[in-house]
């Protein structure tokens, strides 16, 4: 029940709304195709899994890098 109610970010919001679109389509128009893509959208919005199982967030720490950029030397060639 945590995860339908904390992390609400941009991307589930836009899913959550296309989905809830879509099965208001699907009832006015009579199609169900709609409402099946519609139903999909917000299932993937509650849940947080539109991207994997970890949701579409990308990771919030960054990986360090330690390379060191080297200086090239260039040999002219007559």
């Amino acid at each position: 029940m945590s995860t339908v109610l904390k992390n609400w970010d941009f991307m589930r919001l836009l899913r959550m709304s296309m989905g809830l679109w879509l099965i208001y389509s699907a009832f006015a128009d009579r199609q169900p195709l709609f409402g099946l893509m519609g139903g999909i959208f917000a299932l993937q919005a509650l849940f947080n899994v539109g991207c994997g199982l970890g949701g579409c967030a990308t990771p919030s720490v960054r990986r360090s890098t330690t390379h060191t950029i080297e200086e090239t030397h260039y040999e002219e060639v007559k």
